[in-house]
């Protein structure tokens, strides 16, 4: 038997349709999102993976657009290691942070050179803001067996000889934390392209 809508109904139906198209999120879209950090060694682009971490891919974009990044430094870094960023002033004080966010870390993406992921505490869902850069290959970062690892959530594009220069300025210890530039790499802006 074969039914057709008519009348008030299929314009229901038909706004009601619109309106999820309307609603539905932007990560739908061909291209992946990207970020630009416009640091003070250079601009690093990043593209954000949200289908396979779409809750950090969320929260870090939502740190983006309400300009929380910007006038952060990267506040710790390692030659041969990774730098990491997006929790501290340029005078070293921690930002109020909203709250943790469950791990991704299981999503197939490994710590390779050129990755970022979210820094966190010694807890598998402790997450918040900070994020680093893998300047070398770090698969001991990844999820192994029932444990969590760091969570990648996207890659640099453009700006990897950026990353390696940050990697290699001098570091020291300030006001008690290690690995920290003894000139400030600040992070400038973050936005979206």
């Amino acid at each position: 038997m074969h039914s057709s809508l008519t009348g008030p109904w299929s314009r229901f139906l038909i706004y009601a349709a619109s309106t999820v198209l309307l609603a539905a999120p932007s990560f739908g879209q061909d291209t992946p999102p990207r970020v630009a950090l416009e640091t003070s060694h250079g601009t690093i682009v990043l593209e954000l993976n949200p289908e396979k971490a779409p809750i950090t891919v969320e929260n870090f974009l939502d740190y983006v657009d309400r300009g929380w990044y910007d006038g952060t430094i990267f506040h710790r870094v390692i030659d041969g290691f990774m730098i990491q960023g997006g929790g501290f002033t340029s005078d070293l004080q921690k930002k109020i942070t909203r709250p943790e966010i469950e791990n991704e870390s299981k999503n197939g993406l490994s710590n390779k050179r050129g990755t970022i992921s979210m820094a966190r505490l010694p807890g598998p869902h402790t997450a918040t803001a900070q994020f680093f850069i893998n300047s070398v290959d770090n698969e001991g970062l990844d999820a192994s067996g029932g444990d969590f690892g760091y969570a990648v959530f996207g890659e640099v594009v453009e700006g990897l000889e950026v990353v390696d220069a940050i990697s290699k300025v001098a570091t020291g210890v300030k006001n008690g934390m290690g690995d920290v530039p003894d000139e400030t790499v600040a992070i400038k802006s973050a936005k979206r392209q």
